[in-house]
Order: structure tokens, then sequence, then C-alpha cells
């Protein structure tokens, strides 16, 4: 019997699902267990250097937090290439090239730099923004994320998430020693509303599946995007987060914006905790709308970060240092912002 157009599209669809759940059985796979009450609870450091380059600030900053494990490791570093536009639209070269460095003569064994853009072809970004120049005068590698092959993913999920079907997370970031995510300050019209640490997050997972389920579809028609924000935090734990708010978009966003020079870099390893004073910092540099309401863990994305044990449960357990007088006083306005309800 002659099939039909829809007739062939269904049973297309279904040999492709088969074909797909045979690459990549769906199942729960384990997470990283989140942190302990206790730890959650427990004070989480906060870096805030004032200045305007990004290399002496990542580097004054670094010298604030624990040493980082690196001697005969494995880093993937995970950019903000969510465009090709330049910062604070997308990662600045002085910043992810200070990290490397960093990561260099700290004895790292591989470094990978690694990312999916969201608004165009990630390997045309990469090139447009100068890391495979930068890759090869470094010796790093570079991986542009939707390049891989299939073997390269793992579905996950979790019970209680939001995610229909969970997602695909790179085997990259799993089998790698250390994870060090460095993002921009800013806010995201696309239902984001701000586009930190976890946000940036988005970034590590598939677009589409082997079965062509568009997971960016279902994240960006959600009523629930900063809730699935939240959840693709728990697939890891970075070693260090870099947020470089030297300059920030106040509005609009993400790959263009009102600009303000708040004029600060940011580290530590508690995503919740990052993400809450970068919030305070978009605030202070007059961002509006949902961003600007209410008590800042009530945000959405990390209120459910929150949730899920992924960092501080207050603002009463940030511990903001800097090494300023310049720096104190910009730490003293965010607290105030903090403490706002």
């Amino acid at each position: 019997m002659r099939q039909n157009r829809r007739g062939f599209l269904r049973t297309a669809a279904a040999v492709g699902s088969a074909v797909a759940l045979r690459l990549w059985p769906f199942r729960f796979l384990s997470l990283p267990a989140p942190a302990p009450a206790s730890a959650a609870s427990a004070p989480a450091r906060v870096v805030l250097i004032k200045t305007d380059r990004h290399r002496e600030g990542v580097q004054r900053a670094l010298r604030l937090l624990d040493p980082l494990p690196l001697e005969s490791r494995s880093v993937v570093i995970k950019p903000n290439l969510n465009s090709s536009h330049p910062f604070p639209a997308s990662t600045h070269e002085e910043t992810l090239r200070t990290l490397i460095e960093v990561c260099r003569a700290g004895g790292a064994r591989e470094i990978t730099i690694a990312d999916r853009s969201g608004m165009g072809d990630t390997s045309r970004v990469m090139r447009e923004k100068g890391l495979d120049v930068l890759a090869r005068e470094l010796g790093v590698r570079l991986v542009a994320l939707e390049t891989q092959p299939p073997s390269a993913w793992r579905p996950r999920t979790a019970a209680g998430w939001h995610w229909t079907r969970g997602v695909l997370f790179p085997v990259l970031f799993e089998q790698a020693d250390v994870i060090i995510q460095t993002c921009c300050l800013k806010t995201h019209r696309f239902g984001g509303q701000f586009t930190l640490s976890l946000k940036n997050s988005v970034g590590m997972v598939a677009r589409t599946g082997p079965d062509g389920y568009d997971y960016m579809q279902e994240l960006h028609g959600s009523a629930r995007q900063r809730t699935l924000i939240a959840e693709i935090n728990a697939l890891y734990r970075p070693a260090l987060v870099v947020v470089d708010g030297i300059e920030a978009f106040v509005d609009a966003g993400p790959e263009a914006g009102r600009l303000a020079r708040p004029g600060v870099i940011l580290a530590g390893t508690d995503r919740v905790a990052l993400d809450a004073v970068g919030v305070a910092l978009l605030r202070m540099h007059g961002v509006s709308g949902p961003v600007a309401q209410g008590p800042i863990f009530e945000q959405e994305q990390i209120r459910r970060a929150v949730e899920l044990g992924l960092g501080v449960t207050s603002p009463a357990a940030i511990d903001l240092v800097t090494d300023s007088p310049d720096g104190q006083a910009v730490i003293q306005s965010i607290r105030a912002e903090l403490a706002r309800r």
C-alpha cells in the first residue's frame, strides 16, 4: 500500500527514535551528589576584584582562593561563546588566555576549551573570536560541541527534573578532572532574565538529539525555563568559576544591550553565591524588569539551584572578600542589595 507523506514521517520518526535509543539508551544516570546541607549552608567565598583589566583581575582573584588542583590533570574550560559579538556578549580573550596560562603554569596535563554557541555555528564563532589562533598559540584543544559524534554524549536526567526527557551531556565534561567556567555579566531577553554562571551551563548540553528532538526549543518554549537552566547545573561541579564583570549589559542581552561598567572580576566555586552577587551588581547598575524585583534568592534560577543543593541557601552564607578599599566599597553596596527584600 502506498504510504502518504504523514505516514512516511511517522514511520521515519519511529525508526529514527529506535536508532537513537540503540545509540543512547535513555536511563537515569548518577548525578554528582548535591552538597550536604551543612556544606550548602557553610560560607562560600566570593572574591571581588575592582579593576578594568581582565588579566590583572583574574590573577588577583585567584590569589585569594585556594590553589586549583591542576598538576597532571585534564582541564576543560567552558567560556561564554554564545555569539561572536564582542565582550560582554562573549568571553574576553584576555580572560580566557589568563585562565589557560594559569592551568599551564599549574602543570595541567591537557587543556580543552569547549562550548556550544546559542546564536550561530560554534566553529564559526570560535574562528571569528580568534580562538583557533589562540588555541594554536597556547597548545590547547578547541572543541565545538555540536561537532561531536553521538558516542560523545550521554543522556542525563534525575527524579524531580522538569525537563521532558532530560538532556544530553558531553562525555568530555564528565571525564574531565577539572572544569573551569568563565561567564559574563548580562541580562537575557529570551527568558533567562539574567545570564551568569548557571545560565552559562546551557552551552554544555546538546541542542538536538539523534532523533531530531530539539532540547533548546523545549528550554526556550517552557514557562519553567529558568528552572530548567538551574537543573543542568546538577550535572557537574566546577573547580573554579570566573565572572567577568568589567563591563555588563543591564538590559536586552545576551548579544547586545545597554552597557554598564561595574569594573569587577568575581571568582569562586559556588554558582549560587556568584550569581546572587552578579544579580546584585546588575541591580546596582540600573537593571529593570524581573531581575530588579524581589529578594535575590527568590530569582527562579537561584531558587531552583538552592533546592537542588548546588550552593548557599541565603545571602548570609556568602563570604565576600577583596584586596582593595575600592573593592570593599563595592562589597558594602552588594551586601545591602543582597539584604533587600
